[in-house]
């Protein structure tokens, strides 16, 4: 499939798609998911390695980054792509939410807020978790996180199984 027949079916520019293709732009979440759209795959493919070690050291220099649909901040995969798992880390800046609207997939999460406040919708219903706190909940109720203070949040998020 050619750049331009990809753009056409994604929705995508040939320009951002070559930038991901030559590694010059990371690409965001929604627009992987409109790529694993093109190809009917489960976007936790995408994020899956086949040739992980039984063993996996996570350090800040060789972190997969994943950005949010908008671009506002990013997520540090603290995991290997096995499929199982997925633990990100995240400084959610002040004002800003995860994904514009709440939404659905068959996982399990688990959010941890190391430092400052997070909104948590879950299922239209809205939990204030503070430092030191965490959340645990179907991700198959619709959902998302904001950061409604004037400070920084930082959290620390499971998924199982990874369902970006």
């Amino acid at each position: 499939m050619t750049l331009r027949e990809l753009a056409e079916k994604s929705g995508l520019s040939v320009g951002m798609l070559s930038q991901i293709e030559n590694g010059s732009a990371d690409p965001s979440l929604g627009s992987l998911r409109k790529l694993a759209a093109v190809f009917d795959a489960d976007i936790s493919s995408l994020f899956s390695d086949p040739e992980v070690e039984a063993v996996h050291i996570s350090g800040p220099s060789t972190r997969m980054r994943l950005m949010t649909p908008g671009g506002e901040f990013s997520y540090e995969r603290l995991t290997p792509g096995r499929g199982d798992l997925e633990m990100l880390r995240a400084v959610i800046p002040p004002g800003e939410a995860t994904s514009p609207q709440s939404w659905s997939h068959p996982s399990t999460e688990c959010v941890y807020v190391i430092s400052g406040t997070l909104d948590v919708e879950v299922g239209g219903t809205s939990y204030t978790i503070q430092e030191n706190e965490s959340i645990t909940f179907d991700s198959r109720l619709p959902h998302r996180y904001r950061n409604a203070t004037q400070q920084d949040t930082t959290i620390v998020l499971a998924v199982t199984p990874p369902t970006p």
